[in-house]
Protein backbone atom coordinates (compact mmCIF):
# COMPACT_ATOMS: atom_id res chain seq x y z
CA UNK A 1 0.00 0.00 0.00
CA UNK A 2 1.14 3.37 -0.73
CA UNK A 3 0.30 4.27 3.16
CA UNK A 4 1.09 8.28 2.03
CA UNK A 5 -2.12 8.26 0.81
CA UNK A 6 -4.06 7.40 4.27
CA UNK A 7 -4.41 10.49 6.47
CA UNK A 8 -3.36 9.70 10.34
CA UNK A 9 -6.27 8.62 11.44
CA UNK A 10 -7.28 6.19 8.91
CA UNK A 11 -3.27 5.34 9.68
CA UNK A 12 -4.17 4.53 13.44
CA UNK A 13 -7.21 1.62 12.03
CA UNK A 14 -4.26 -0.54 11.24
CA UNK A 15 -2.99 -0.31 14.61
CA UNK A 16 -4.58 -2.81 16.80
CA UNK A 17 -4.20 -5.50 13.76
CA UNK A 18 -0.25 -4.72 13.80
CA UNK A 19 -0.42 -5.22 17.76
CA UNK A 20 -2.18 -8.88 17.45
CA UNK A 21 0.17 -9.27 14.77
CA UNK A 22 -2.85 -10.56 12.27
CA UNK A 23 -1.28 -8.88 9.54
CA UNK A 24 1.49 -8.71 7.20
CA UNK A 25 1.89 -5.08 6.77
CA UNK A 26 4.06 -4.04 3.58
CA UNK A 27 3.79 0.23 3.02
CA UNK A 28 5.25 2.13 0.34
CA UNK A 29 6.02 5.53 -0.06
CA UNK A 30 7.36 8.44 -2.15
CA UNK A 31 7.28 10.63 1.11
CA UNK A 32 9.70 11.19 4.10
CA UNK A 33 7.75 8.48 6.84
CA UNK A 34 8.82 10.79 9.39
CA UNK A 35 6.73 13.25 8.02
CA UNK A 36 3.81 10.98 6.70
CA UNK A 37 3.57 8.05 8.94
CA UNK A 38 2.12 7.73 12.51
CA UNK A 39 5.31 7.15 14.60
CA UNK A 40 2.78 4.40 16.31
CA UNK A 41 2.94 2.84 13.25
CA UNK A 42 6.95 3.92 12.17
CA UNK A 43 7.65 2.39 16.08
CA UNK A 44 6.17 -0.70 14.85
CA UNK A 45 7.97 -1.27 11.37
CA UNK A 46 11.42 -1.45 9.84
CA UNK A 47 12.15 1.30 7.38
CA UNK A 48 14.11 0.40 4.41
CA UNK A 49 15.30 3.79 2.70
CA UNK A 50 15.89 3.73 -0.60
CA UNK A 51 18.08 6.61 -2.85
CA UNK A 52 17.88 7.54 -6.42
CA UNK A 53 20.17 5.67 -7.84
CA UNK A 54 23.42 7.69 -9.29
CA UNK A 55 23.71 8.28 -12.95
CA UNK A 56 26.57 5.61 -13.92
CA UNK A 57 23.82 3.52 -12.39
CA UNK A 58 20.82 5.17 -14.72
CA UNK A 59 23.52 4.87 -17.42
CA UNK A 60 23.53 0.99 -17.20
CA UNK A 61 19.61 0.97 -17.01
CA UNK A 62 19.26 3.01 -20.50
CA UNK A 63 22.67 0.82 -22.39
CA UNK A 64 20.78 -2.58 -21.53
CA UNK A 65 16.96 -0.90 -22.25
CA UNK A 66 17.98 0.31 -26.09
CA UNK A 67 16.75 -2.23 -28.67
CA UNK A 68 18.72 -3.11 -31.51
CA UNK A 69 19.50 -0.88 -34.24
CA UNK A 70 19.18 2.17 -32.63
CA UNK A 71 22.30 3.97 -32.10
CA UNK A 72 23.36 6.94 -29.20
CA UNK A 73 25.30 9.72 -30.22
CA UNK A 74 28.35 10.07 -27.81
CA UNK A 75 27.02 11.90 -24.29
CA UNK A 76 23.69 11.33 -25.68
CA UNK A 77 23.53 8.05 -22.88
CA UNK A 78 24.89 10.24 -20.22
CA UNK A 79 22.92 13.37 -20.34
CA UNK A 80 19.44 11.05 -20.66
CA UNK A 81 20.68 9.47 -17.11
CA UNK A 82 21.25 12.76 -15.95
CA UNK A 83 17.77 13.84 -17.13
CA UNK A 84 15.59 11.24 -14.90
CA UNK A 85 17.10 12.66 -11.63
CA UNK A 86 18.01 9.41 -10.57
CA UNK A 87 14.50 7.14 -11.45
CA UNK A 88 15.21 4.61 -13.49
CA UNK A 89 11.13 4.48 -14.56
CA UNK A 90 11.87 8.23 -15.75
CA UNK A 91 14.40 6.90 -17.83
CA UNK A 92 12.87 4.73 -19.63
CA UNK A 93 9.95 6.70 -20.13
CA UNK A 94 12.10 9.53 -21.96
CA UNK A 95 13.87 6.65 -23.90
CA UNK A 96 10.53 5.34 -25.26
CA UNK A 97 9.67 8.91 -25.77
CA UNK A 98 12.82 9.58 -27.99
CA UNK A 99 12.73 6.50 -29.97
CA UNK A 100 8.70 6.62 -30.64
CA UNK A 101 9.90 10.22 -32.05
CA UNK A 102 12.49 9.69 -33.93
CA UNK A 103 12.54 7.75 -36.81
CA UNK A 104 16.17 7.96 -37.76
CA UNK A 105 17.02 5.15 -34.74
CA UNK A 106 18.79 7.24 -33.37
CA UNK A 107 19.58 9.38 -29.94
CA UNK A 108 20.54 12.40 -30.66
CA UNK A 109 21.93 15.54 -28.41
CA UNK A 110 19.49 17.69 -30.25
CA UNK A 111 16.47 15.61 -29.83
CA UNK A 112 17.51 15.20 -25.80
CA UNK A 113 17.99 19.39 -25.88
CA UNK A 114 13.79 19.50 -26.81
CA UNK A 115 13.01 17.06 -24.54
CA UNK A 116 14.15 18.62 -21.46
CA UNK A 117 12.66 21.79 -22.21
CA UNK A 118 9.48 19.72 -21.34
CA UNK A 119 10.48 18.26 -18.50
CA UNK A 120 9.54 20.11 -15.12
CA UNK A 121 11.91 19.65 -12.06
CA UNK A 122 10.98 17.67 -9.29
CA UNK A 123 9.98 19.54 -6.60
CA UNK A 124 7.27 19.16 -4.34
CA UNK A 125 6.59 22.04 -1.97
CA UNK A 126 4.70 20.24 0.77
CA UNK A 127 7.16 17.26 1.26
CA UNK A 128 11.31 16.95 2.19
CA UNK A 129 12.48 18.06 -1.19
CA UNK A 130 11.29 21.20 -0.04
CA UNK A 131 12.37 21.91 3.20
CA UNK A 132 15.97 20.26 1.72
CA UNK A 133 15.80 22.80 -0.85
CA UNK A 134 15.24 26.18 1.46
CA UNK A 135 17.47 24.59 4.12
CA UNK A 136 20.08 24.48 1.54
CA UNK A 137 19.45 27.68 0.62
CA UNK A 138 19.62 29.70 3.54
CA UNK A 139 22.72 27.83 4.72
CA UNK A 140 24.38 29.06 1.40
CA UNK A 141 23.78 32.58 1.99
CA UNK A 142 24.59 32.22 5.57
CA UNK A 143 28.17 30.44 4.51
CA UNK A 144 29.05 33.48 2.36
CA UNK A 145 28.64 31.17 -1.27
CA UNK A 146 26.27 33.33 -3.73
CA UNK A 147 27.34 30.89 -6.04
CA UNK A 148 25.81 28.14 -4.01
CA UNK A 149 22.76 30.53 -3.05
CA UNK A 150 21.61 31.39 -6.29
CA UNK A 151 21.93 27.78 -7.71
CA UNK A 152 19.25 26.62 -5.23
CA UNK A 153 17.05 29.82 -5.79
CA UNK A 154 16.84 28.54 -9.32
CA UNK A 155 16.00 25.20 -8.12
CA UNK A 156 13.46 26.62 -6.33
CA UNK A 157 11.89 28.66 -8.75
CA UNK A 158 12.24 26.17 -12.03
CA UNK A 159 10.32 23.89 -9.18
CA UNK A 160 7.72 26.90 -8.98
CA UNK A 161 8.15 27.98 -5.14
CA UNK A 162 6.09 30.78 -4.23
CA UNK A 163 8.59 33.39 -4.85
CA UNK A 164 6.56 35.31 -1.72
CA UNK A 165 7.73 32.43 0.81
CA UNK A 166 11.49 32.91 -0.50
CA UNK A 167 11.50 36.44 -0.17
CA UNK A 168 9.55 35.78 3.33
CA UNK A 169 13.03 33.91 4.41
CA UNK A 170 15.52 36.18 2.89
CA UNK A 171 14.21 39.02 5.24
CA UNK A 172 14.01 36.84 8.34
CA UNK A 173 17.97 35.84 7.83
CA UNK A 174 18.61 39.49 6.99
CA UNK A 175 17.76 39.90 10.91
CA UNK A 176 19.06 36.53 12.31
CA UNK A 177 21.88 36.06 10.65
CA UNK A 178 23.35 39.67 9.31
CA UNK A 179 21.79 42.11 11.58
CA UNK A 180 23.61 44.74 12.64
CA UNK A 181 26.50 43.70 10.93
CA UNK A 182 25.21 44.94 7.53
CA UNK A 183 21.99 46.77 8.46
CA UNK A 184 21.12 48.09 4.70
CA UNK A 185 20.65 43.86 4.40
CA UNK A 186 17.05 44.00 6.10
CA UNK A 187 16.59 47.13 4.00
CA UNK A 188 17.54 45.46 0.73
CA UNK A 189 15.28 42.52 1.75
CA UNK A 190 12.05 44.05 3.27
CA UNK A 191 12.18 46.40 -0.19
CA UNK A 192 12.64 43.51 -1.92
CA UNK A 193 9.95 41.88 -0.32
CA UNK A 194 7.91 44.50 -1.73
CA UNK A 195 9.07 43.96 -5.19
CA UNK A 196 8.16 40.83 -5.47
CA UNK A 197 5.15 41.18 -4.31
CA UNK A 198 4.02 44.29 -6.41
CA UNK A 199 5.86 42.72 -9.55
CA UNK A 200 5.59 38.53 -9.77
CA UNK A 201 7.18 36.59 -11.37
CA UNK A 202 9.41 36.20 -14.28
CA UNK A 203 10.87 39.26 -13.04
CA UNK A 204 10.63 38.61 -9.45
CA UNK A 205 13.63 36.30 -10.17
CA UNK A 206 15.77 39.48 -10.92
CA UNK A 207 14.49 40.71 -7.44
CA UNK A 208 15.54 37.81 -5.67
CA UNK A 209 18.65 37.15 -7.33
CA UNK A 210 19.92 40.59 -6.04
CA UNK A 211 18.78 40.35 -2.39
CA UNK A 212 20.27 36.40 -2.39
CA UNK A 213 23.80 37.99 -3.71
CA UNK A 214 23.93 40.83 -1.28
CA UNK A 215 22.87 38.88 1.64
CA UNK A 216 25.82 36.33 0.54
CA UNK A 217 28.44 38.36 -0.01
CA UNK A 218 27.29 40.72 3.51
CA UNK A 219 28.99 40.82 6.77
CA UNK A 220 27.36 38.22 8.96
CA UNK A 221 26.05 38.62 12.87
CA UNK A 222 23.87 36.68 14.79
CA UNK A 223 23.99 39.00 17.67
CA UNK A 224 20.79 40.51 17.42
CA UNK A 225 19.02 36.89 17.22
CA UNK A 226 21.48 35.89 20.27
CA UNK A 227 20.06 38.63 22.48
CA UNK A 228 16.66 38.06 21.90
CA UNK A 229 16.53 34.83 22.83
CA UNK A 230 18.85 34.95 26.24
CA UNK A 231 17.04 38.08 27.08
CA UNK A 232 13.44 36.31 26.92
CA UNK A 233 14.84 32.98 28.60
CA UNK A 234 16.23 35.18 31.35
CA UNK A 235 12.51 36.61 31.96
CA UNK A 236 10.89 33.69 32.07
CA UNK A 237 13.44 32.18 34.50
CA UNK A 238 13.01 35.57 36.43
CA UNK A 239 9.87 36.50 35.88
CA UNK A 240 8.49 40.42 36.55
CA UNK A 241 11.59 41.87 38.26
CA UNK A 242 10.95 45.54 39.61
CA UNK A 243 12.47 48.01 37.22
CA UNK A 244 14.73 50.79 38.54
CA UNK A 245 12.51 53.88 39.98
CA UNK A 246 14.71 56.42 37.98
CA UNK A 247 13.19 55.13 34.87
CA UNK A 248 9.66 54.25 35.24
CA UNK A 249 6.60 56.58 34.19
CA UNK A 250 5.21 59.52 36.32
CA UNK A 251 2.54 61.06 34.66
CA UNK A 252 1.29 62.34 38.72
CA UNK A 253 2.29 64.27 41.02
CA UNK A 254 1.49 61.57 43.43
CA UNK A 255 4.23 59.11 41.47
CA UNK A 256 6.48 61.52 41.35
CA UNK A 257 6.80 61.93 45.31
CA UNK A 258 6.73 58.13 45.21
CA UNK A 259 9.81 58.27 43.42
CA UNK A 260 8.62 57.22 39.98
CA UNK A 261 11.14 59.27 37.60
CA UNK A 262 13.89 60.28 40.22
CA UNK A 263 17.03 60.94 39.62
CA UNK A 264 16.84 60.34 35.86
CA UNK A 265 19.28 61.94 33.32
CA UNK A 266 17.95 63.19 29.76
CA UNK A 267 21.14 61.85 27.81
CA UNK A 268 20.78 64.73 25.38
CA UNK A 269 21.43 67.33 28.08
CA UNK A 270 25.23 65.79 28.48
CA UNK A 271 27.98 67.06 25.80
CA UNK A 272 28.52 63.60 24.91
CA UNK A 273 25.12 62.62 24.75
CA UNK A 274 25.55 59.79 27.34
CA UNK A 275 24.64 59.30 31.14
CA UNK A 276 25.91 56.58 33.16
CA UNK A 277 22.54 55.00 34.84
CA UNK A 278 21.38 52.35 35.71
CA UNK A 279 18.38 50.45 33.34
CA UNK A 280 18.12 46.79 34.03
CA UNK A 281 16.53 45.54 37.49
CA UNK A 282 19.08 45.00 40.73
CA UNK A 283 18.59 41.61 39.91
CA UNK A 284 20.36 41.70 36.94
CA UNK A 285 22.01 45.07 36.65
CA UNK A 286 25.46 43.32 34.77
CA UNK A 287 23.87 41.12 32.08
CA UNK A 288 25.25 41.69 28.96
CA UNK A 289 22.46 40.71 26.37
CA UNK A 290 23.37 42.12 23.48
CA UNK A 291 27.44 41.58 22.79
CA UNK A 292 28.00 43.25 18.95
CA UNK A 293 30.74 41.31 16.59
CA UNK A 294 33.68 43.41 15.60
CA UNK A 295 32.59 42.86 11.74
CA UNK A 296 30.68 45.63 9.37
CA UNK A 297 28.93 48.37 10.94
CA UNK A 298 28.80 46.10 14.18
CA UNK A 299 32.15 47.48 14.83
CA UNK A 300 31.46 50.77 15.37
CA UNK A 301 28.58 49.98 18.17
CA UNK A 302 31.18 46.92 19.76
CA UNK A 303 33.81 50.56 20.62
CA UNK A 304 30.36 52.50 21.33
CA UNK A 305 29.21 49.96 23.90
CA UNK A 306 32.99 49.39 24.96
CA UNK A 307 33.29 53.11 26.16
CA UNK A 308 29.88 53.76 27.36
CA UNK A 309 30.28 50.76 30.01
CA UNK A 310 33.47 52.03 30.96
CA UNK A 311 32.32 55.07 32.05
CA UNK A 312 29.12 52.73 33.99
Amino acid sequence: AEIHRLNKGQQDVLLPFLERGWIRFIGATTENPSFEVNNAILSRCLVFRFDALSVSEIEEVIKRSIPNGVEAEEGAIAQLAAMANGDARKALNLLEQLILSDQSKKIALEDLTALSESQSLYYDKHSEEHHDTISAFIKSVRGSDPDAAIYYLARMLEGGEDPLFIARRLVILASEDIGNASPMGLVLATSGFQAVHAIGMPEARIVLAQVTTYLACAEKSNRSYTAINDAIAEVKKSGNLKIPMAIRNAPTKAMKEWGYGKEYHYAHDAASGYVPMQFLPDVIKDRDFYVPTERGVEKSLHEYLGKTKRKK
